[in-house]
């Protein structure tokens, strides 16, 4: 299995990104190669500094960066020979198994999109999050912002993906899918949600339990929680400062230390036909650790052949 890291994405690239390497390949079987994508003269300056042969890796080389700055279309399409953009080629021409990085998230989506495509039958893919719970374990939030827009029918499909991905890569088996909304009341909310609900409610691809509230996220209500993408992003957003705010504050909470993103590694791209998970951009070391780490777990997992065959 060759697994894909771009170095080059990120702010603190591309020491953060060749630390976080170095701490992976401690996590990676023999057969399990990372093929790291960028500079490869920086990648070894950095790999010799800390004692660490750069045999251990495969290198494609470039020096070509998308800034995370720039219009994600444009930047795909006229910078060929980015790390993303060579990232994706390696990918869709089957060189790697799987490839993330911490680099601009918008051209990750359209790079996965134009590159690996979606899945036949998947609508719109979305992008997941991760939800502590209150009493233990975890809730996977989907969509949190590649459609900020949605229909009704995307609801009912992310609800297929996020069940998937819960069941597949954290092991929590028959996963409940609840709809995010103002009241629990099935004649709830906007006019997106009341014409999602039926839809989910009629769905035998998925184990649906209703609507549940904001209050609710964090209990033991649901294990996959659906939302549009500008919805998502707020909830994730809003969630992420909570452990920012504990350390501020300068106390120590179990609970809140698992708002931190650094545990996470990154958010997978649900719905493409290959693994591809986007990293946030401030990523740590041990952040890329854990991104490259789901990138392995849902290759061997075999998340997007059991997608696909969902979508039949």
């Amino acid at each position: 299995m060759k697994i894909g890291l771009d170095i080059m994405g990120g702010d603190f690239a591309p020491r953060a990104t060749m630390l976080g390497a170095i701490e992976a390949y401690k996590n990676l079987s023999a057969d399990q190669k990372l093929v790291l994508i960028g500079d490869k003269e920086s990648a070894i300056s950095i790999l010799n500094e800390n004692n660490f042969s750069p045999d251990h890796f495969e290198y494609v080389h470039t020096t070509e960066v998308i800034g995370m700055g720039e219009h994600p279309t444009k930047a795909i399409l006229h910078k060929p020979a980015s790390s993303i953009a060579v990232g994706f080629k390696l990918l869709k021409d089957g060189d790697i198994a799987a490839f993330s990085s911490a680099g601009n998230s918008g051209a990750m989506l359209v790079g996965a999109m134009f590159s690996v495509k979606a899945i036949p039958g998947v609508l719109r893919p979305a992008i997941t999050a991760i939800v502590p719970k209150l009493k233990g374990g975890l809730a996977i939030l989907v969509d949190v912002g590649a459609n900020a827009d949605c229909k009704p029918e995307f609801l009912q499909q992310f609800g297929i993906l996020g069940s998937l991905f819960a069941q597949n890569v954290y092991n929590i088996p028959d996963p409940r899918v609840a709809l995010m909304n103002i009241g629990e009341e099935e004649e709830k909310g906007n006019m997106l949600c009341q014409a999602a609900f039926p839809l989910m409610k009629e769905s035998k691809a998925f184990n649906f339990v209703g609507n549940i509230e904001g209050r609710d996220l964090f209990s033991d209500e649901a294990d996959v929680v659906v939302c549009d993408g500008f919805t998502g992003n707020i909830i994730l957003k809003f969630a992420e400062s909570f452990y920012v705010v504990t350390l501020k504050k300068g106390f120590k909470d179990d609970f809140f230390d698992r708002f931190n993103y650094e545990q996470y590694g990154g958010s997978p791209i649900l719905g493409v036909n290959a693994p591809v998970v986007v990293g946030h951009g401030i990523s740590s070391p041990e952040a890329i650790k854990n991104m490259v780490l789901l990138s392995k777990n849902m290759v061997e997992t075999s998340l997007v052949d059991k997608i696909k065959l969902a979508f039949q």
